[in-house]
């Protein structure tokens, strides 16, 4: 996810998808708020294409400010088998802006 104001990248976050899950590797700004902005886009898009889990690595006061939650290793293997056992669609966001506009 990026964040631009005009020709300049301000912000964003990157990770690989596999599955039903994001594996977020890294953050960051140039801007106030504008890695919020790309996480609060990344949430979005990755709820619109049926993906179950963001993992965040670990949990900063960053993260846990925008909701990020830590979770027991037990929890977290049940709930990787479960995303990687389902294809997220990165793309569903993209049809549903065509759709509701």
């Amino acid at each position: 996810m990026e964040v631009w104001d005009g020709p300049n990248l301000v912000g964003g976050l990157y990770g690989p998808a596999i599955g039903g899950a994001f594996f977020g590797e890294s953050m960051f700004h140039r801007a106030t708020n504008a890695s919020k902005m790309a996480m609060a886009h990344l949430v979005d898009r990755l709820n619109a294409g049926g993906f179950v889990l963001l993992d965040t690595q670990f949990v900063t006061d960053h993260l846990a400010s925008l909701g990020g939650v830590e979770i027991p290793c037990a929890e977290y293997e049940e709930q990787l088998a479960e995303a990687l056992g389902i294809e997220g669609d990165w793309s569903a966001w993209d049809h549903h802006r065509e759709y509701s506009s």
